[in-house]
């Protein structure tokens, strides 16, 4: 799990938005919902707590004491779901920061997550947290520095009650994580582009193809053609489709493939288990 030094690495442990969809028609992409782990050098980043946040938790419990920093694009119910289950929460020697940057000023996280983990929706409060667990809202637009060779970029996402993206910068070397935007067809997002801007990686909501969207307006997601033409518009390096709409099983997500990565040369499609790295500058 170490990353080597001086290198910026993701692995994509659930790329499915909406609702965990397991069984044997999404196998070869994975069922879990959103949830990577990025590695700046030796510093622990995790983007979203769905429900592959589990699987993460597991194969972290050998890595400890661990010292984390969970950043959500929102709360949505596939964004967080992970949580209760994440087994370093458990572990009285882990430092874990969750930041959020959509809820401010009517929430705020702390509240969010109670209320998500409290009777009757859930047994187990979030009070009973062991690790030093420590709640951080900002305003999306703000940029964090988490360490002195760690950045993290951010900006408002068009979503219902708000989500934000996240553009991580280490060694030279960027990975954008848009997911749950909404775009306004013949527009690009002025926002996500300022944010992608010559990124190396391009992680982006590819809910829909451009002839599913007109049914789907207002839902706050996006179509792979659309992560096309920002990532053109902001000279991204790679774009990596995810988010995939849980109706879309393993044949129709290889057509999806297969015709993103004609459009775009280069582009992936975000599987479970993938993991891509950039040896900083």
């Amino acid at each position: 799990m170490e990353a080597s030094d001086r290198t910026l690495s993701v692995r994509f442990w659930g790329v499915r938005g909406s609702i965990a969809c397991p069984g044997q028609a999404t196998v070869r992409y994975g069922g879990n919902t959103s949830c990577i782990e990025v590695r700046c050098s030796d510093r622990l980043l995790i983007l979203d707590a769905g429900t592959g946040l589990r699987c993460l938790g597991d194969a972290l419990r050998s890595h400890g004491p661990l010292d984390v920093d969970l950043l959500l694009t929102h709360t949505h119910i596939d964004h967080i779901s992970g949580l209760p289950f994440f087994r370093p929460l458990g572990d009285a020697s882990n430092v874990v920061r969750m930041w959020a940057g959509h809820l401010r000023p009517h929430h705020s996280l702390q509240q969010v997550l109670q209320g998500y983990m409290s009777d009757p929706l859930f047994p187990v409060s979030p009070s009973k947290f062991s690790a030093d667990v420590t709640y951080l809202d900002f305003q999306a637009g703000r940029t964090l520095e988490l360490a002195h060779d760690v950045i993290v970029r951010t900006t408002a996402l068009n979503h219902p009650q708000g989500a934000t993206g996240y553009r991580v910068e280490h060694g030279g070397r960027s990975v954008c994580y848009v997911t749950d935007t909404e775009h306004v067809p013949g527009e690009r997002h002025a926002g996500i582009v300022e944010l992608s801007q010559g990124a190396d990686l391009l992680i982006y909501d590819c809910t829909y193809t451009d002839e599913e969207f007109d049914a789907h307006v207002g839902w706050g997601h996006s179509t792979w053609q659309e992560g096309v033409r920002l990532a053109d518009a902001a000279d991204v390096g790679t774009l990596v489709l995810f988010h995939h709409d849980p109706s879309h099983d393993d044949d129709v997500m290889d057509r999806i493939a297969a015709e993103a990565a004609r459009a775009r040369p280069g582009t992936l499609t975000a599987r479970e288990g993938m993991r891509l790295e950039l040896t900083a500058d």
